[in-house]
Formats: C-alpha cells, sequence, structure tokens
C-alpha cells in the first residue's frame, strides 16, 4: 500500500501574509512541518503542494519534494488533489492513500499522523478522517480561528464551525469542546470523490473544506489526540509556537 503526505502552503494567506517561510527558531514554519512529516514511518513520501516559487525553491533547498500547483485553489483539498494527480503521473502508479497535512502546524508530531490513518484500514464508508483534541481555554473556544467540531456518538462529525460549538447558552453543565487538527487522510478515490463535487453553502459559510463532505452525506471520522498542538494563523500565534518549540 503506498501513503503519501502532502503539504498544502500558499503565500497568500489573507490572516498573516507569506507566514510559511515565517521563521521559527531560525527555520521556516513550512521546514518545521515538512521534516516533522517525514519522520512518519506510515508514509513512504512526503511533498509540498503551493503556487510559489520560493516555496518551492526553499523545499528544493532542504533536499526536499515539492509539486507546483494552479494558483486558483480556495481549498486545501483542492489544492492536494492536483498535486496528487501530478504525482501519480510522474510515479506512474496510483497512490492509495494521501494523508493532507497542513503546512501551519509547525507542532505536529509523526505519532499524530500514524493515529489518523488507522481508520481507514478497518472502516470502508469513511470519506475522510481528522484529528481533534480538547479545547482547553475559553480564548480557543471563541477564536474564530480556531476550527471547531462536534462529533456524534461514533466519532463521526456532525458540523465544523469557526463558532464557539455546542452552545452554552442554555446549558449550565461543563461543555467538552473539540478542535481539528488538520491533519487529515483520504483514501484516494474519495480524495477524487471531493473533488468532483461542488463547493457547498456550508463550506464557503465557514470557510471549511471538511463541510462539503458533510453537506454531501459523507462520513468524517475524528481521532481524538491527546497531543496539544496550535496552528499558525496570525503573527501573535507564531510567537505563542516559538516558545513551544
Amino acid at each position: 500500500m503506498r501513503i503519501i503526505g502532502i503539504i498544502p502552503a500558499r503565500m497568500a494567506s489573507t490572516r498573516f501574509p507569506g507566514k510559511p517561510l515565517a521563521k521559527i527558531n531560525g527555520i521556516p514554519m513550512i521546514g518545521h512541518v515538512y521534516k516533522r512529516s517525514k519522520e512518519a514511518k506510515i508514509l513512504d513520501e512526503v511533498y509540498v503542494a503551493t503556487c510559489d516559487k520560493e516555496i518551492f525553491e526553499y523545499i528544493e533547498s532542504i533536499d526536499g519534494k515539492a509539486i507546483m500547483t494552479a494558483e486558483s485553489h480556495q481549498r486545501a483539498s483542492d489544492r492536494s488533489a492536483e498535486a496528487l494527480d501530478k504525482i501519480e503521473k510522474e510515479k506512474n502508479h496510483k497512490i492509495d492513500i494521501v494523508v493532507m497535512i497542513q503546512g501551519d502546524e509547525p507542532m505536529i508530531v509523526p505519532d499524530m499522523i500514524e493515529a489518523s490513518v488507522e481508520p481507514l484500514f478497518s472502516e470502508e464508508d469513511i470519506d475522510a478522517v481528522n484529528l481533534m483534541t480538547e479545547i482547553k481555554s475559553v480564548g480557543e473556544w471563541n477564536d474564530p480561528n480556531e476550527i471547531k467540531v462536534v462529533v456524534d456518538r461514533n466519532s463521526n462529525a456532525l458540523y465544523f464551525s469557526r463558532e464557539p460549538i455546542p452552545s452554552s447558552k442554555k446549558y449550565n453543565g461543563k461543555i467538552k469542546a473539540y478542535k481539528q487538527v488538520c491533519v487529515i487522510p483520504f483514501k484516494r478515490e474519495r480524495l477524487k470523490k471531493y473533488l468532483s463535487l461542488s463547493e457547498t453553502l456550508l463550506e464557503k459559510i465557514e470557510s471549511i473544506d471538511m463541510n462539503r463532505i458533510l453537506e454531501n452525506g459523507g462520513i468524517v471520522k475524528m481521532v481524538l489526540t491527546n497531543y496539544q498542538t496550535f496552528a499558525v494563523d496570525t503573527p501573535e500565534d507564531l510567537e505563542k509556537v516559538k516558545l513551544f518549540l
């Protein structure tokens, strides 16, 4: 079975332009993500998918593998799907599983990648897998940059939002809230299926690609991780992550 990681990254972030090459302890953020992902033994290879020459050239400078993709992609999943096509043409064989790893997750550890892939070996009906972790503070819960998720009793996602969900307005008990960690494995055919679907209303409203799957009746399996990671969405996030790393 062939399993690869694809790290979609672009310079034109609306909240933090140029963040993939912003340095954390002397190393560009995308370099941290790439090197940490490469340590996952379950991955045969790791690629960075980008539309920016600066990112492409940096990855090549550290002997990494990069794929140039179109500038038009609005979603990381779309960029990853184009990269998959190019990789399969280059290698002249099909990939079985693609693990999409967001380029703004510099605290990722290899165990997280391996845990995210496990459900795909045992459950046939899954469209994608996401990691999630418990939200520890009110600040995180209210932060629109943190993608929140609610799940059913089988740990399948019900909805993703940038708003604080579930609501606490009419409930006095302790609420466990979870946030998405952007390590997202797809079986090849399911990623192709995702790409064939039109962008959906809730996907647009929330700016979260996983809602496209849910709106079309698909299954997103959530896997709880105890690792505490922080994505970098703003310059302030970058400073926080520098302290942890």
